[in-house]
């Protein structure tokens, strides 16, 4: 394993200010998770701690701009790993020990050395159902979909995995299991920035999208194995028919 090799991948939701407390509150719904403490120069910061396995999923106060969702890839040496990053096409933002990245695409990233190796098991709910967040989906502008795919699939080692039934989807899986899946998607927007959201996947969509709902989110009509929801900040995201311990189809 190269020190560049990542073994685990978080995801920070970056919050506004004016929506942070409703975000968290949401999320923690969501996931069943506790809080821990805020951290940072102005306690910006929080992690999502899942009752068993290590965390993959931190909050984020931000001073300006909108609310997004960005990457920490953890490896051992984070500067190693920004330097080929580089030469894979991303820019570099800054080094504060861990490095912030730009991929091709304008997406942000951070390379982190946190450890990290247990993936968290789903949460069962009270009516015997299991969900958990178990995958981050890329959305790639059509112009940008060869270079983001082939820089991403650099970054992780892997080669993505094309749906035949649906090509515009891919999946990166590398040979060491993340916290999270990578999933690469084809947008029907022809220009515009590359963005992330994430999935959970349930065995029980129907009651795991009823239970959204009631925690305040929107739903959009069902696709074929997915239903599209929007959390009370603003965030789209779904819940899929998936088994969020393996990833598969139920």
């Amino acid at each position: 394993m190269h020190p560049w090799s990542p073994f685990w991948l978080s995801a920070m939701l970056d919050l506004e200010a004016g929506s942070f407390e409703r975000g968290v509150a949401f999320w923690r719904g969501v996931t069943g998770f506790a809080l821990s403490p805020t951290r940072g120069a102005r306690g910006e910061f929080a992690t999502l701690m899942p009752p068993t396995g290590d965390d993959y999923l931190r909050v984020q106060r931000l001073d300006d701009g909108p609310g997004r969702v960005h990457l920490d890839v953890h490896v051992a040496d984070p500067r190693a790993a920004a330097d080929r990053a580089v030469g894979l096409g991303a820019a570099e933002l800054a080094d504060r020990g861990y490095v912030v990245l730009r991929s091709p695409g304008g997406f942000e990233f951070c390379f982190v050395s946190h450890p990290a190796s247990v993936r968290p098991t789903p949460t069962t709910w009270p009516d015997g159902h299991h969900s958990m967040v178990y995958q981050v989906c890329l959305d790639l502008p059509r112009s940008s979909y060869d270079v983001e795919a082939a820089f991403w699939a650099g970054v992780f080692e892997a080669s993505p995995e094309v749906l035949a039934r649906r090509p515009e989807f891919a999946w990166l899986r590398p040979d060491r299991q993340l916290a999270l899946d990578v999933l690469l998607q084809r947008t029907d927007d022809e220009e515009g920035p590359v963005t992330a959201h994430l999935d959970l996947g349930t065995t029980d969509r129907e009651a795991e999208v009823a239970r959204h709902l009631a925690l305040g989110a929107v739903a959009d009509p069902d696709e074929e194995f997915w239903t599209v929801l929007t959390d009370p900040t603003g965030r789209r995201y779904c819940v899929t028919t998936r088994d969020p311990a393996t990833g598969r189809l139920t």
